[in-house]
């Protein structure tokens, strides 16, 4: 049986670290909110919210770059375009449902949001720390 791990790296070999990255910085987020904002319920709500709209964008960026890696240069170029639009899009709405609710903080949400661009930034590294904890499985189990 394949672990939950394997199964996203078959999606995008980068996927994990880059949806690792995103937790951590949402988990950042919250200690740091939790420190220096007075509506912490709202404020944990909007943040998540975002973190989870965050992963949404990285598996759909995935899926999305597989499928137009398949096609022609000029479908590709369409497809992907759409599907930026389809992702943005999904953003908007997410935030505009937060400030009509007012069930969270739409700039928490926007801060959560962010990790998936904090992250991308950060994969190279993640990956390498990754790489570095395979080795020293195998090193152990030799």
């Amino acid at each position: 049986m394949r672990t939950l791990i394997g199964r996203i790296r078959e999606i995008n070999s980068a996927l994990p670290e880059l949806l690792f990255g995103i937790v951590i910085f949402g988990v950042i987020c919250q200690i740091a909110g939790f420190f220096l904002v007075s509506d912490k319920t709202g404020f944990a709500i909007g943040l998540w919210i975002g973190v989870l709209t965050a992963v949404f964008m990285a598996f759909h960026m995935a899926v999305s770059l597989n499928t137009a890696v398949e096609r022609g240069v000029k479908e590709a170029q369409a497809a992907a375009t759409r599907q930026n639009i389809i992702r943005y899009f999904a953003v908007v709405i997410v935030l505009g449902i937060l400030m009509v609710t007012k069930i969270g903080n739409p700039l928490a949400a926007f801060a959560g949001i962010m990790g998936l661009k904090l992250s991308a930034y950060a994969q190279p590294v993640l990956a390498k720390m990754s790489q570095k904890r395979k080795m020293g499985k195998l090193n152990k189990g030799n």
